[in-house]
């Protein structure tokens, strides 16, 4: 089979992320044979390659590759990301802040640079799905909000200062209380929930 031939397949099967496995289990080849057709389609520039055995179509939207990044665990974009995506904050970030039960990770791929934090399963909530296909995942922004919080003592030091935000109309502060509510740990619920009151004292709600 030709090359263009298995990208004109590939692209008819309509996947948003196409894994190595698939590929050999689909054309009935060996893993290695798949993956070399895989490079060969990639250097032509029509898929590229965002983690080991995981490929992409060029057009993906970036702000779906948390997700793909940390397969099999569940990721939503959040943290500064989403604050901007809601328009909470004026500067663009320079990557794609996200956050997941999986382990925290940071990603360089020829789409986009993706930062994974890791958060308890039970405080894995207070998203939104805001694409057809469901594969957009995005915090609200109470949850983008609190989720900062949540990651403040996080050995990393990204998120140990918080950008100028401004609430949407829409924002609303008891939601966010019952999230700060909903985190197991008694010491972290605390922290998290007095760096939100400090905050909302501070922009006068």
């Amino acid at each position: 089979m030709k090359l263009f031939e298995v990208y004109a397949e590939l692209k008819q099967l309509n996947i948003p992320v196409i894994q190595t496995s698939d590929v050999a289990a689909y054309f009935d080849i060996t893993i290695n044979h798949a993956n070399k057709l895989l490079s060969r389609i990639a250097n032509a520039k029509q898929i590229i390659h965002i983690r080991q055995s995981a490929w992409v179509f060029p057009d993906v939207d970036a702000l779906t590759l948390p997700q793909f990044l940390t397969a099999t665990f569940p990721a939503y974009v959040s943290l500064q990301t989403a604050l901007y995506f809601h328009n909470m904050i004026s500067q663009i970030p320079d990557v794609i802040y996200a956050v997941s039960i999986a382990r925290t990770r940071f990603y360089k791929t020829p789409i986009a640079d993706v930062s994974i934090h890791h958060i308890q399963p039970s405080f894995f909530f207070g998203y939104e799905e805001k694409s057809v296909d469901g594969l957009l995942k995005i915090a609200t922004p109470e949850k983008a909000l609190i989720d900062i919080f949540y990651l403040s003592q996080a050995k990393s030091g990204f998120f140990k200062s918080l950008p100028e935000v401004e609430l949407p109309k829409s924002f609303k502060v008891s939601t966010a209380r019952k999230m700060i509510d909903a985190i197991p740990s008694v010491r972290k619920k605390t922290l998290v929930r007095r760096l939100f009151e400090n905050f909302i004292e501070k922009i006068g709600n």
